[in-house]
């Protein structure tokens, strides 16, 4: 699965899982195409898309 950095632009417009250091998901975020993904609780959080 693709990862994404917090402040990449978002690919398409859906819902991206925040997952932990460990590969845990610990939040769903809904983000249009073309907007900034939000910043995460830490620097080792990325995004991964979850669907549209």
């Amino acid at each position: 699965m693709q990862k994404f950095n917090p402040g990449d632009i978002a690919p398409r417009t859906g819902y991206y899982n925040v997952v932990d250091e460990n590969g845990n998901v610990i939040d769903t975020v809904s983000v249009q195409k073309g907007n900034r993904l939000p910043p995460t609780q830490s620097s080792d959080y990325w995004y991964e898309f979850k669907s549209c």
